[in-house]
């Protein structure tokens, strides 16, 4: 099944989780510690109390914005994909909001996977590979392709079972971009 699929099949909290997975994956470009998405994520096990969500991602939205505004203008644009993935959650995560975040967190997270990768990915667009064609896929998207299918597949499996699991996928995720923003900052 395509990601795409995986996405429009998602209940809720599969939807919330595959937002905040992608988004888990690129804290480091946004100078967040391992730690900082991690009540949101305890919020999503807890038995469907949605309330918690609202109050968590503002305290998260406070942590990662430095204590200040960013400047557009002057921050690269994988960074600031990353920063419009946390902007645009859904504070209430009522169901329709919850989708259409998932499926924008889905597509930017490919995105800067893909600008982050040093080798070329032949697609003209990230469409086609959430659509399911991968050939000629660059590393980089396809491991980040990987995880987000399978925290989808988890969440759908298992539900709220699958989050730790799902967790686990994420912070693999997050290792492996901080390595490259690393790697890209010695370069300068």
């Amino acid at each position: 099944m395509s990601l795409v699929e995986l996405i429009a099949q998602a209940d809720d909290r599969g939807l919330a989780a595959s937002g905040l997975a992608c988004l888990d994956r690129c804290v480091p470009l946004l100078g967040g510690d391992d730690e900082i998405l991690r009540p949101l994520w305890a919020s999503l096990a807890d038995s469907g109390d949605v309330g918690d969500w609202g109050a968590r991602l503002e305290h998260a939205r406070l942590k990662l914005a430095g204590g200040g505004e960013y400047d557009e203008s002057v921050e690269d644009e994988a960074a600031l994909l990353a920063r419009r993935m946390l902007a645009a959650a859904p504070v209430d995560r009522a169901p329709a909001q919850v989708r259409v975040w998932a499926d924008a967190c889905s597509v930017a997270a490919l995105q800067i996977h893909r600008l982050l990768d040093p080798m070329d990915d032949a697609a003209s667009s990230v469409d086609s590979r959430r659509e399911g064609r991968t050939e000629g896929m660059s590393p980089l998207v396809a491991a980040e392709l990987r995880r987000q299918v399978t925290v989808l597949e988890l969440l759908a499996g298992h539900g709220a079972a699958g989050l730790r699991r799902a967790l686990e996928v994420s912070i693999e995720g997050r290792r492996v971009l901080q390595a490259v923003v690393s790697r890209r900052a010695r370069r300068g």
